[in-house]
């Protein structure tokens, strides 16, 4: 009985999670609903809860989806691999809905870490890495495969997080309003510099 792949995967889990967790700290509720474009975001309910924009089948071109929305995604896809390979895949998209957002959110996002981080660490021995389990869409993956897509998703989406929380720091450096400051970035693109040449 062999315990490397597990093993592996474990590491790979911590290095793409890490970073991304890390980059959430301070993350306040007007930053994770900022929009530098429309698209699509995390909305209040008139009842208070919260909610977030969707379509299926996905939009071509897919829409720009703010930090909050990215956030949340990335938590409450954790929690759908955990639920239908795991757990009793009752579950569904339409009861799961954010919990707010912000420091909500990041803590969600921890939640659906730490049921994935205990299923792997829940299993016994590598050739588990190969028995077949569903995907909230029905089809069956390999285990592995199911951890290996959430890795991959939190890299993916941890680069992007990351970058728009560098814009929004920098747009709102000496508490400048961020839509007002992107306006001006663009404007200062669109007209020559002194001097220059055409």
């Amino acid at each position: 009985m062999g315990t490397e792949r597990i093993g592996l995967l474990e590491q790979q889990m911590r290095e793409c999670y890490e970073p991304l967790r890390d980059r959430l700290h301070g993350l306040g509720e007007r930053e994770s609903l900022w929009e530098p474009v429309a698209g699509w975001n995390l909305r209040r309910r008139p009842d208070g809860g919260w909610t977030y924009d969707y379509a299926v089948p996905d939009p071509d071109p897919a829409p720009f989806t703010t930090i909050g929305w990215r956030v949340w995604h990335v938590a409450a896809c954790k929690v759908m691999y955990h639920e239908y390979a795991f757990g009793p895949g009752t579950l569904t998209w339409d009861e799961y809905d954010p919990p707010g957002s912000g420091a909500e959110l990041v803590e969600a996002l921890e939640g659906g870490q730490s049921l994935l981080a205990q299923d792997l660490t829940g299993l016994a021995e590598d050739r588990e890495l190969d028995v077949q389990r569903l995907t909230n869409w029905g089809e069956p993956w390999p285990t592995w495969r199911i951890f290996w897509t959430m890795i991959r998703h939190d890299a993916h989406h941890g680069a992007e997080i990351a970058c728009l929380r560098d814009l929004y720091a920098g747009l709102t450096r000496d508490g400048a309003d961020p839509a007002v400051a992107g306006i001006a970035a663009l404007a200062a693109l669109d007209s020559p510099s002194e001097g220059a040449s055409r």
